[in-house]
């Protein structure tokens, strides 16, 4: 059946001749009637109002499939027309779903009750749509119980409150959903065409199916079994069934009953493909970006990231937050040119580069340099934007460079907005260009803004106007909490998101947040060892004077043990002096840094080894410890938690 015709078939016990195909005998679909001539007097089945069961509506009035018709027309013709009517409609409202959800309850909207009371629909397999998928068959039984507002419909218009289809999804087990051999349902998951289920025998093959949906007669042919037969093979079965004070299904029904079946099924076909996409989208850009920021002293941070559009999941914008030796912390934030799967995979090369290169500790500028040549690697046109920048909680300052990326906008704790001064440089893949970095102060209490031009730049305004706005918004955000405190960082995040107006964003969206809260000198202790033999000692000693001026004398034999054993394997081997800092936070963290650029390993110590166990201690007795590679040496770093501090 094409479009949604029905072939007309003679019928027994009549003395008429067969009707004309309805190709030529039964009026077109309601949009080719619309100006040529009139309705026939049966209504758009796909919405109909009232209540559930038999209507016997009077004369005039709608009327349904499955009703008898008034006499003055043939009845095979007003039967046909009310079938290609009733399945053009319902096909397209089929059609209009794009998961699974959707496709089923449109299903559902457009058969129930003029079609039938109630449908059940079988999914004897998962639908390969993600990993968080089901693992078993699916059964949805699907009937009319509440009363919601339908939504409005171009074809019908908006029609008052009806009751409309509830869907129940149910993860069946093999004892729930079992098919049995030679049942009705069996035979049509084969790929048969629609059925009656008109011996008991049949019924009984599908209680968990049928359930206490409805009271089913199967002498009177009151259900029907249709194959979900989608693009490569049939994926289930839809039951469609009628209370038995209903009149029953006719030959030509099981017509219907097909078309709307191999309809469903193929929307089904597609909204698989449609969820497949999305969640390859969706997973891809997941893993491109952090997937929890890091939690670095002295500065708090915030994201936010926004596609482009529901069409365009994936794209090239990222943002990272890389901890550093130093308890510093690099922010950074790049711009891939495009919204395809392309620029998400090249953004996922250049972010692992990018974290690589952190690691090494090399300066914003150098880090630059080298995503530069990367991105000449991977192709000619492989371009991008990018801002780094390190912040030191120490001394209160960062350090930037940028690659053609929007300069950054600093908040002060007054309530004052800053664009600040960064060179402008030129994009990542260009080639042979110079990056330049700056630094600057970062007072406590101020917050740094870094973010991709799709904050910014619209078709409604340019960039330059996009960045003056967003100052203004930060501004005047920073006035409604006071001089004296800065606005919380998670809904300063939000509240500049909300400047975006309708239709103003053409672009992807990346934000990072950072709120300087720096650590004071005060909670600072800092020295240079000259890598001799004395040196250890010395260590331990400034360590317990520094304790004793924090009030940590409880760790006071823990920090000098474990700064004795780190000091000794550093001047072992260093030949320049080393240098010794603690830090007191939330946690209390030593640091010593040397010239050598091997990296310390822990290993177990046999019984007759002299050394060894150094490390085994530090790994014992601290919180977290680590050793990261400088430009210029090395640093080895242990926490211990404060006494009273959770």
């Amino acid at each position: 059946m094409a479009d949604g015709g029905l072939p007309q078939q003679p019928r027994r016990g009549s003395a008429k001749p067969p009707a004309p195909s309805p190709s030529a005998t039964a009026p077109p679909g309601p949009a080719d009637t619309e100006h040529s001539q009139p309705r026939s007097p049966s209504p758009e089945p796909v919405r109909p109002a009232g209540p559930v069961g038999p209507v016997g509506p009077p004369d005039g009035a709608d009327r349904r499939i499955g009703q008898p018709h008034p006499p003055g027309q043939p009845v095979a013709m007003r039967r046909d027309g009310d079938r290609l009517r009733f399945v053009g409609a319902a096909t397209r409202r089929i059609a209009r779903g794009l998961d699974l959800d959707e496709i089923v309850m449109g299903l559902c909207r457009a058969t129930v009750p003029t079609f039938a009371d109630a449908i059940l629909v079988y999914l004897r397999e998962p639908l390969p749509v993600g990993d968080e998928r089901p693992t078993g068959p699916m059964m949805l039984r699907l009937r009319r119980t509440d009363r919601i507002p339908e939504e409005p419909d171009s074809e019908v218009g908006t029609l008052p409150a009806v009751s409309v289809p509830q869907l129940e999804l149910t993860q069946g087990s093999a004892e729930l959903c079992e098919v049995r051999p030679g049942g009705a349902l069996a035979e049509v998951l084969r790929g048969v065409r629609p059925v009656f289920a008109e011996s008991p025998a049949a019924l009984a093959a599908l209680p968990e199916l049928l359930g206490t949906a409805l009271p089913v007669s199967g002498e009177q042919r009151h259900t029907i079994l249709a194959p979900l037969r989608g693009r490569r093979r049939v994926i289930g079965a839809a039951v469609f069934l009628r209370r038995p004070d209903r009149p029953a299904f006719e030959s030509d029904d099981l017509l219907v009953a097909g078309q709307l079946a191999t309809h469903s099924a193929l929307g089904i076909d597609k909204a698989v493909l449609y969820g497949r996409e999305a969640y390859i989208a969706d997973e891809l850009q997941r893993t491109m970006l952090p997937e929890t920021l890091p939690n670095p002293t002295g500065v708090r941070l915030a994201s936010r990231y926004l596609p482009a559009a529901e069409t365009a999941r994936v794209g090239g914008d990222w943002y990272d937050a890389i901890p550093l030796p130093g308890s510093r912390v690099a922010l950074v934030v790049g711009d891939v040119m495009g919204h395809s799967m392309t620029s998400a995979a090249i953004m996922g090369q250049l972010r692992t580069t990018a974290q690589t290169l952190a690691g090494l500790d090399l300066p914003p500028q150098e880090v630059l340099h080298h995503l530069d040549e990367q991105a000449q690697r991977l192709g000619t046109d492989r371009m991008a934007t990018c801002l780094y920048a390190v912040y030191d909680p120490v001394s209160h300052r960062i350090t930037i460079a940028n690659a053609g990326h929007p300069p950054p906008v600093l908040l002060h704790l007054g309530g004052r907005a800053e664009v600040l001064r960064v060179p402008p440089g030129a994009p990542i893949g260009v080639g042979g260009v110079d990056f330049e970095a700056v630094e600057l102060d970062a007072p406590a209490g101020a917050t740094l803004l870094l973010y991709t031009d799709g904050l910014v730049e619209s078709r409604l305004r340019d960039v330059w106007t996009g960045i003056e706005q967003l100052r203004e918004r930060l501004a005047a955000t920073a006035q409604l909490t006071g001089p004296d405190h800065p606005p919380p960082l998670e809904a300063l995040c939000d509240d500049i998101l909300d400047m975006l107006g309708p239709g103003d964003r053409d672009d992807d969206i990346a934000l990072l947040a950072a709120r300087f809260d720096g650590i004071a000198p005060s909670d600072v202790a800092y020295w240079f060892l000259d890598p001799e033999d004395a040196a250890p000692s010395r260590a331990r000693r400034l360590a317990r004077s520094a304790l004793a001026r924090w009030d940590l004398e409880d760790l006071t034999d823990s920090v000098e043990l474990l700064v004795s054993e780190v000091v000794t394997n550093a001047v072992r081997y260093a030949s320049r002096p080393v240098t010794l800092r603690l830090l007191r936070t939330d946690v209390l963290r030593c640091e010593v840094g040397d010239d050598v650029p091997q990296l310390p390993r822990l290993r177990q110590a046999r019984a007759t080894d002299e050394g060894g166990r150094g490390l085994y201690l530090v790994n014992r007795l601290t919180r977290r410890w680590g050793a990261t590679r400088l430009s210029a040496g090395k640093v080895v770093w242990f926490e211990l938690a404060r006494p009273g501090a959770g």
